[in-house]
Parts: structure tokens; C-alpha cells; sequence
């Protein structure tokens, strides 16, 4: 036992003579298959070199080296961590899943691919239909967990979309349009055989769905309402520039030969806020809720206990442990 003295020439005195009655305990040195704690939830080495060559042979190009490697890793360990703390606080409120909403996740997937598509898909992604089933699981209660407890009280109040309608203007201009029509054919002779029928009396319509190659013909040549810009320059240059009711001279375009009649136009105008209020309120929600979403992952992460093991980490070079031996085996 070391003599009763002060406290500093105590420290100094027990280091110099190394009396074991004072070492404090060694420091356990980190878990080496351990990547982080998260709220005392480990994330561990497996799971991440996983995710990690998934994301990795997902890109195409040659296997990259262990620098192209390591902002891979950063972004997985934010994700990861991220996802851990969103599924605790699920937990916490209580959320969860049926297997029939499970079910029906998988059901939407599964229905964008052919019946041996989704199976390749799997594959392709080192994924078998239980590590999706469990994810589809996880993500279902991370939406519930932003639906209920986030979203929830987000909320635009109409001074809100009023200023917004008022500081962006711009956005709510419509530009002049014309509501035209097109008949187009292939050769000079034959527009100008149909231009003299259109002057003999016959309908506009009636000819474009008998002799026009557009696509349109089947609607008699309607086009629609068009501002400047979205058709071919010399379409606007020749409809704008008639009077509704007129039939424009045969206009030669890398298409064919046009002939075009002006049906109405609309002028330009700025676009009254109940017309759009759904539109601006819409994408006020959506900025709101982004915001919402962004300041409660912070508030997790400003109250996690959290530790990542840089070691572990460090040592991580893309491809997990296990396929890199099995890789030199071959």
C-alpha cells in the first residue's frame, strides 16, 4: 500500500516506483468486429463490410482502391447510424409492422419485374428474400415513425402560402400560347393539292386525318395550346404570327411540308393564386417536412451515445473479410 502523503507527490511518487497497489485497471482495447455503439447497439463488422460491397458492386468500373474506398465507408456509417437511432425511436413510440404490410411491399417490388426478373435482382444485390423481407420491415417503420411523430406537425398556414405566392412571380407567369393545327405530307405537289382543297371548302380536320403522316392526323393535326419554344422554331415562327381562323402558306421543315391553321390563342398572364394555391401549398409541405425531417435525425444524433471504432473502420477496405479469403483461395 503506498504511504499516506498529498495527492500530486502520491501520483508521481507511485509512477515512478510502478507500485501495482496504484496502476489504475488497464483499458480494454476496442472489439475489433465491433464498428460502432450506437445507444449501447452494436453495429457490427459483418454487417457493415456487407452494406459496404453491396453499395460497391453496385457501380461499375474495376475494384477500387482502399482511398476510392473511404468516403464509401463515411457516407455507410452516417446511413447506418442514422438508421439505427430512427428505428430505436420506433421503438420507443411503440411502432410497428404486420407481416400483411410486409407482404404487400414486397408484392409492389416484386410487380415492376418479370417472374425470374425479381429473383436476378436478388442476386445481383447478394440479397436473399428474407434480408429484403427485413429491410422492407425497417423502412416501413422509419416512414411510420416520420408519418406520425414528424410530418404530423407540420403544417402551412395561408399567410405562409400567400408570401410565398407573392415573392415568387415569376414562377407563376404563363407565357402567350396558340392552339394550332398541323397536316403535314411528303411532297411539295401533294401540299399544294391539299392547300387547294382547304381554299375549295373542305375541313382542316377532315384533310389532316385523311393525308397527313403526324402522329396528331387521328385528331385532325390538333397540336394544342403551345407557348414559344417548345415546337420547332419554324412551327412558331409561322403560327404566331397568324389570326385565328387563318391557314398558313405550305412551310417545308425537315419533316415534310406543313400547312397549319391557328385555332385560338391565349394571352399572357399571370396565373391567380387559387389557381395554384394546392401547387404552392404542396410544395411548401414537402419543404417543411424535409426541414422537419433534417432537425429530428439531429436531435438524435445531438443526444446519442455513439462511439465508432476507427481501427475496425480503418482496416475496412471494401470487400468483406470472408469473400477476400475465399478470392485469394481461387
Amino acid at each position: 500500500m503506498c504511504p499516506t502523503l498529498p495527492r500530486a507527490p502520491l501520483l508521481v511518487l507511485c509512477l515512478l516506483l510502478g507500485l501495482g497497489g496504484c496502476d489504475k485497471p488497464p483499458r480494454e482495447a476496442p472489439d475489433a468486429n465491433v464498428v460502432a455503439m450506437v445507444n449501447g447497439e452494436v453495429l457490427g463488422r459483418a454487417e457493415f463490410e456487407q452494406e459496404l460491397w453491396r453499395e460497391l458492386s453496385s457501380a461499375e468500373g474495376p475494384e477500387r482502391t482502399p482511398e476510392e474506398v473511404e468516403p464509401f465507408k463515411r457516407a455507410l456509417l452516417d446511413t447506418l447510424i442514422k438508421r439505427m437511432l430512427l428505428l430505436q425511436q420506433a421503438k420507443q413510440y411503440n411502432l410497428t409492422v404486420t407481416p400483411d404490410e410486409v407482404d404487400r411491399r414486397m408484392l409492389r417490388l416484386s410487380g415492376d419485374y418479370p417472374a425470374e426478373g425479381f429473383s436476378d435482382v436478388l442476386a445481383q444485390g447478394q440479397l436473399s428474400l428474407a434480408e429484403l423481407r427485413a429491410r422492407e420491415a425497417n423502412r416501413l417503420l422509419i416512414e411510420k415513425l416520420f408519418t406520425h411523430h414528424v410530418y404530423a406537425r407540420v403544417a402551412v398556414t395561408e399567410e405562409e402560402l400567400r408570401a410565398y405566392y407573392a415573392a415568387h412571380e415569376a414562377e407563376f407567369q404563363e407565357p402567350e400560347q396558340v392552339h394550332a393545327a398541323q397536316l403535314v405530307v411528303k411532297g411539295l405537289d401533294e401540299a399544294r393539292r391539299v392547300q387547294a382543297q382547304l381554299k375549295a371548302g373542305k375541313k382542316f380536320a377532315d384533310l389532316a386525318r385523311l393525308y397527313s403522316l403526324s402522329a396528331d392526323a387521328k385528331v385532325g393535326g390538333d397540336l394544342g395550346f403551345f407557348p414559344r419554344g417548345q415546337m420547332p422554331p419554324a412551327f412558331d415562327e409561322v403560327v404566331f404570327n397568324l389570326r385565328p381562323g387563318q391557314v398558313s402558306d405550305v412551310v417545308s421543315t425537315e419533316y415534310g411540308y406543313h400547312l397549319f391553321r391557328v385555332l385560338e390563342f391565349k394571352p399572357a398572364r399571370k396565373r391567380e393564386f387559387a389557381e395554384v394555391r394546392a401547387q404552392v401549398e404542396a410544395r411548401e409541405v414537402k419543404r417543411k417536412q424535409a426541414e422537419a425531417h433534417e432537425a429530428f435525425e439531429k436531435a438524435l444524433l445531438d443526444k446519442a451515445k455513439l462511439s465508432v471504432n476507427e481501427s475496425t473502420l480503418q482496416s475496412i477496405r471494401g470487400r468483406p473479410t470472408a469473400q477476400a479469403a475465399a478470392a485469394k483461395g481461387r
